[in-house]
């Protein structure tokens, strides 16, 4: 009795398998058929697409194939290789780092270490587009503030100097120093910085002496005259710093007034050379700043003094003479022009010019009646 190979062979490509069709196999001649066949459908010409791809040719089987053959399934039409594009540099750098990533350590057991990242970044990315920069910059120092407290960095002395007009509360709040601040977190520079954006400290000097000393050294400006512009006073340093509203403080009754827009630029200007003559300087009421070029003074009596765009000292000087000799400045006038080089205009009021009218008119008169 024939007994069939247990093992059984995989076809061959381009083979066919052919089922048993009883309890003996096929033939020699049905092998020979077969194999016939195959030599035929390799020998037979393919048909040509408009492509010029071959297409697959199918034979009708014979009675002794027993199964109906599947059609191949279609070839896709390849893409020319110019619609291909070579990928970008950042596309291969992210590439790179996913295989490194993957074959790494952290690759394999971070998964959480990477989520956390990716959710601070999101953290991060709100806190940005909802404003919240300074409030978590804030929330972030004070944590800083208690880790360091507690490693013994508290500040426990503050020790103040060269304050006068600034309060130390004022100080302390414009340099950001709290009853939590902590000494290892205190920029001196940027207190430094804050303090002397305040307007009456000049400068400002700040040491930390650890573990738990601060010290802050400052040096204050001095009020130096008022300056009077949209109706409003201010008190004014020697660099034209408006350093505070005007009170009737004692301190300010007695400092110089200058008005007008930009007066507090040429503040030292009028000052001093005003402060070289003091009869002059003591019957100024104010100096006015006209079109920011020139001044003009008020004098307390009333009289209007214009000095010249150039040559304020050498002016200034002619008054302080002719009112010496002459008493200028205390007749009846009301403007004294001295802007040109060669001559001094001066008004009188009018009640002086009438009286001076009728002066010459009875002078006049009489010159009339003595010539008759």
């Amino acid at each position: 009795m024939h007994h069939p190979d247990r093992t059984a062979t995989r076809p061959q490509p381009g083979e066919r398998t052919v089922p048993r069709g009883g309890p003996a196999d096929m033939t020699r001649a049905d092998a020979t058929r077969a194999d016939m066949q195959r030599a035929e459908m390799r020998a037979q010409p393919r048909e040509r697409d408009e492509d010029g791809y071959a297409q697959p040719t199918y034979t009708q089987p014979t009675r002794t194939q027993s199964a109906r053959p599947r059609p191949a399934a279609p070839r896709h039409k390849p893409r020319p290789i110019s619609d291909f594009r070579a990928p970008s540099r950042f596309v291969l750098l992210l590439h790179r780092l996913s295989v490194r990533l993957q074959a790494s350590r952290l690759g394999r057991h971070g998964g959480g270490i990477i989520a956390g990242v990716v959710i601070s970044g999101f953290v991060a990315w709100g806190t940005v587009a909802g404003g919240h920069v300074e409030e978590a910059k804030e929330l972030a120092t004070d944590f800083g503030d208690v880790v360091a407290n507690m490693a013994g960095f508290k500040i426990t002395q503050v020790d103040l100097s060269g304050q006068n007009h600034v309060t130390p509360v004022e100080i302390l709040a414009a340099a950001g120093i709290k009853s939590t601040t902590s000494l290892l977190f205190v920029d001196a520079d940027a207190t430094r910085q804050k303090l002397e954006a305040m307007p009456w400290i000049a400068s400002a000097t700040v040491r930390k002496l650890y573990p738990d000393r601060i010290d802050i050294a400052v040096t204050e400006r001095q009020a130096y005259a008022l300056w009077q512009v949209n109706g409003e006073i201010r008190v004014i340093a020697r660099d034209g710093m408006p350093i505070a509203p005007y009170s009737d403080d004692s301190r300010y009754v007695n400092l110089p007034i200058v008005v007008g827009e930009g007066a507090q630029k040429h503040v030292q200007e009028i000052v001093d050379a005003l402060g070289r003559l003091p009869a002059i300087r003591e019957q100024v009421r104010a100096a006015i700043l006209v079109a920011e070029r020139r001044w003009t003074l008020k004098l307390r009596n009333g009289i209007d003094v214009r000095l010249p765009e150039n040559g304020l000292d050498a002016a200034l000087m002619e008054l302080a003479d002719l009112d010496r000799d002459k008493k200028l400045l205390t007749r009846d006038i009301t403007i004294v022009d001295l802007r040109l080089p060669d001559r001094v205009v001066v008004r009188l009021s009018d009640a002086a010019a009438e009286a001076r009218a009728q002066m010459l008119k009875a002078r006049a008169k009489a010159k009339k009646m003595g010539a008759t």
